[in-house]
């Protein structure tokens, strides 16, 4: 009696996925249907962040709390920053509470601006920040998914400290790739990473950045806890304390010289 009753189940089964048994994809239209699966998980993410408010955004500022780890663990002590991001190029870093040493990023180039006077960041330093600029959320979406020569990969199902996401990579026309996992059931971001070679041991590094904690803050969903790793090591975690979007910033906000004059005083 068992097995009649599950006789036609099965032969149902078998009727349904007979066509497709009998027109297998081919690996061009299997890598199609990939593609539209990784661009569809793209753009939910997206639609979770704010949609096009998120895509149009001018400008961010975090405040946060930023504690740095040697070989994955903790140095002392925290520091305060103030960070501003203006797509597409255009970072401020304000440290401490007197907000009285600036790191600025415009473009390719970056300063650092204290008391002392504007000096040139080291290129190993300026080199690191670009490459996360590269590779962020904003670069994948607002830039390589544009480009019709991107690579979108849709890679199934990932796990990150136990939440459940799915994962997909881009892989741009130059061969630089990012993979983002988005929570499966929110689509928000949950980890971003790529790979790069050192420049002097030519050796493959990895970094990674893990987001928890989300707040809506005027209507985008922001992290307050941002974790960074290198080649599997925490090396930064960032608290935030404060966000704000789309301020009004005054004209010479970005002027190296006003702001060098400010810190000054």
């Amino acid at each position: 009696m068992k097995t009649r009753g599950i006789l036609p189940v099965a032969l149902l089964g078998m009727a349904l996925a007979g066509p497709a048994a009998a027109q297998p994809q081919s690996g061009e239209q299997a890598a199609a249907a990939n593609t539209t699966q990784a661009r569809a998980a793209l753009d939910a993410m997206v639609q979770a962040l704010g949609g096009q408010a998120w895509l149009n955004m001018k400008n961010r500022m975090l405040e946060e709390k930023v504690a740095a780890f040697f070989q994955g663990r903790p140095d002392l002590g925290t520091t305060l920053i103030f960070q501003y991001q203006q797509w597409p190029d255009r970072d401020r870093i304000e440290e401490t509470k007197h907000r009285d040493v600036d790191e600025i990023y415009i473009g390719n180039d970056g300063w650092e601006i204290t008391y002392r006077g504007v000096q040139q960041l080291p290129k190993d330093q300026v080199r690191g920040h670009l490459r996360w600029r590269e590779h962020s959320l904003e670069t994948a979406v607002k830039v390589w998914m544009k480009n019709p020569k991107t690579l979108l990969l849709y890679e199934g199902p990932h796990l990150v400290e136990n939440r459940l996401g799915v994962q997909v990579s881009l892989i741009s026309p130059d061969n630089h790739s990012t993979t983002i996992v988005m929570d499966a059931n929110t689509h928000l971001p949950l980890r971003v990473e790529f790979q790069y070679r050192d420049s002097v041991y030519h050796d493959l590094n990895t970094d990674a950045e893990e987001y928890d904690d989300y707040h809506t803050i005027q209507g985008f969903p922001t992290p307050f806890t941002i974790t960074r790793f290198h080649d599997g090591q925490m090396s930064h975690q960032f608290f935030v304390l404060r966000a704000v979007y789309n301020q009004a910033l005054p004209p010479d906000f970005w002027d190296i010289d006003a702001i060098a004059r400010r810190v000054e005083r």
